[in-house]
């Protein structure tokens, strides 16, 4: 799991070379562009999906990274997406899945370039430097340190799962059982986020994320 956000993060290129600022400058600039670009412009979608994978490309990350990570977000984007012709109407409904389709793909793709050509603590430097919001950079810190314990978490559950099923079962029991692993994982989280937090205040935290390079 500790390769899986930012697993080339710390390689040599033109890309990873380019003043941090300027990354994420990029990044914002094409999801902006692809958020601005009404659906009916599809040719400028391309052009911007051309762009991008060719910034992956010059960064040196593969295609199968980019393809396993896309075939993990597409449920979730394609899920909320279908949901909108059963609602609005299938004359317009179709036209807000597209968009939503097109426009969630181009900004996943987009952020799997940006934490994979600056490492993700680079990330929060350059966003305090900027004058982002305390409270967000703070958000996006915790995130990125706990999501390593749900994760450790979770192959414990799908190990005492497997020792407890030899057989792989049905696709229903697959499924009843991946149900049963996420609700699961949910209240062990809640309940590690209690705790936690709780570790935290006894050691005097006062909600605000303090830095080396804090002046007094």
């Amino acid at each position: 799991m500790s390769d899986f956000w930012d697993r080339y993060g710390r390689s040599v290129s033109i890309c990873h070379r380019m003043p941090p600022v300027l990354k994420l400058a990029l990044a914002i600039s094409v999801i902006v562009a692809g958020v601005a670009i009404p659906v009916r412009y599809w040719p400028a979608y391309g052009v911007l999906g051309c762009l991008v994978f060719a910034g992956h490309s010059i960064a040196g990350i593969p295609l199968g990274y980019l393809i396993k990570r896309l075939l993990i977000f597409l449920p979730f984007v394609g899920s909320m997406a279908i949901s909108l012709p059963l609602s609005q109407g299938l004359d317009r409904g179709w036209d807000l899945m597209l968009q939503i389709m097109f426009r969630g793909c181009l900004a996943f793709l987009v952020s799997l370039w940006l934490v994979n050509v600056m490492p993700f603590e680079q990330l929060l430097v350059t966003l305090r430097k900027l004058k982002v919001p305390a409270v967000v950079v703070a958000i996006l810190a915790f995130m990125y340190r706990y999501v390593f314990v749900v994760w450790d978490e979770l192959d414990k559950m799908r190990t005492a799962r497997k020792a407890r099923s030899f057989s792989g079962g049905s696709l229903w029991f697959r499924w009843r059982t991946l149900s049963q692993m996420i609700g699961m994982l949910l209240i062990r989280s809640l309940n590690r986020a209690e705790r936690i937090h709780g570790a935290m205040c006894s050691r005097g935290w006062d909600g605000e994320v303090h830095w080396l390079d804090d002046q007094d």
